[in-house]
């Protein structure tokens, strides 16, 4: 008789490693500090916004500070330091991290590609089916916000498995470099080759002053700030220069040395992203009118119908759906201490679009204010129906790990 091969299968969410967890907890805690923070800051826009006072709010969004408005600071500036982040995640989690081991990660990138995939098809479907329906918004409910989501899930998922913290983040970061793909490629407009080229130049030396290993921030400050302007001079979207810049640090420490650029950057930076920058932009961004003439033509746009379809829905089922299609069709499991309703529960609470949805709508929908502002009303509501559906759920599945 011959003898039994075991095969082993591969975890769909793989434990996180110990050399991990210090990490992951820093990242965790800043990250719902952060969305504590933008909560607060997109609050304060929409009280501002629907008050006596609202044409004080709109004079400041629109006042010109130097080149550029008070509101396209917010997004084009602050938020650069929010991609330089994501950059320098994203290069992490491919080097060192999950990404780096396939068959650990080839789950939550499928999971979070579905998830960028399917609410796009439903905005499309609701507004190709539409007379009046404007496809230039279906990725706008294509993104996931990390700092609202780990928020909730840090409120209301205490004693929820590591695992499933750690999945959420990978999804994050797969999700934030679709965006970052679809605001390159789509939303670039006026294209400059000479001040793409010297953008270019300048990311160059950032990476050559990291290759020789130089830290003085006199040197990396003037390079970064020149790639982001030029970047934005070029006519592509200035926050793809942060991108780049992250993906050019260095990820992996020397021989003797304590922590490597990356880490040291993120520990420095990460409080001024989540503190402040993307706390601005929301306080810029999230100001919409909620009248209620407002909301009526929102239950009747293809737009806000979309945009609500694709986060609540798409997100849900291409989440969930793409995660449990490719562990049933790769032999892959959950860990022992994971089920697939906590899957569920967060693939619900990937429908949080807030941060980088509002940026495509501004992109996607710059020159008509009205629709603007309609895909931003779409996009809060959305996301407010997304965590409080997942809130519900989290909190049943936590009090199921902590009896």
């Amino acid at each position: 008789m011959p003898p039994v091969v075991r095969v082993r299968r591969r975890r769909a969410f793989p434990r996180v490693l110990t050399t991990e967890r210090a990490f992951l907890a820093d990242t965790l805690r800043a990250e719902t500090t952060g969305g504590l923070l933008l909560l607060g800051a997109a609050v304060v826009a929409l009280i501002w916004a629907n008050s006596p006072w609202q044409d004080a709010y709109h004079h400041l969004r629109e006042a010109q500070l130097g080149p550029l408005t008070v509101e396209a600071w917010a997004a084009d500036g602050a938020l650069a330091l929010f991609f330089y982040l994501a950059g320098v995640e994203l290069k992490r989690e491919l080097v060192v991290g999950t990404l780096s081991k396939l068959g650990e990660a080839v789950v939550p990138v499928v999971a979070a590609l579905a998830g960028m995939v399917l609410p796009a098809i439903i905005y499309l479907l609701v507004n190709l089916t539409a007379d009046n329906g404007r496809t230039s918004g279906w990725a706008v409910p294509t993104a996931t916000d990390i700092a609202f989501a780990l928020a909730v899930l840090a409120i209301v998922g205490s004693s929820l498995p590591g695992a499933l913290r750690a999945f959420l983040l990978t999804l994050a970061v797969v999700d934030d470099f679709g965006a970052i793909l679809v605001i390159a490629v789509f939303f670039s407009h006026g294209f400059h080759l000479i001040e793409l080229l010297v953008a270019l130049a300048l990311i160059g030396v950032y990476f050559l002053l990291q290759r020789f290993r130089f830290t003085s921030p006199l040197l990396y400050v003037p390079v970064a700030l020149g790639a982001w302007w030029f970047m934005h001079e070029s006519g592509i979207h200035a926050t793809i220069a942060g991108v780049a810049l992250g993906l050019a640090t260095r990820v992996v420490a020397d021989r003797g040395e304590k922590h490597a650029p990356a880490e040291r950057i993120e520990h420095r930076l990460r409080p001024w992203s989540a503190g402040l920058a993307v706390p601005l932009f929301a306080l810029f961004a999230a100001g919409v009118t909620l009248s209620g003439g407002a909301v009526r033509e929102m239950l009747t746009d293809p737009v806000a119908i979309g945009i609500v379809a694709g986060l609540v829905v798409g997100k849900f089922l291409g989440v969930f759906g793409g995660a449990w299609l490719t562990a049933r069709f790769t032999r892959a499991e959950l860990n022992s201490d994971l089920a697939w309703r906590d899957v569920a529960a967060v693939s619900v609470l990937a429908g949080i679009g807030f941060t980088v949805a509002l940026l495509i709508a501004q992109l996607a929908f710059g020159d008509d204010v009205a629709q603007t502002e309609r895909a931003k009303a779409a996009v809060l509501i959305a996301s407010l129906l997304a965590a409080l559906l997942a809130a519900g759920l989290l909190f049943r599945r936590n009090r199921v790990y902590a009896d």
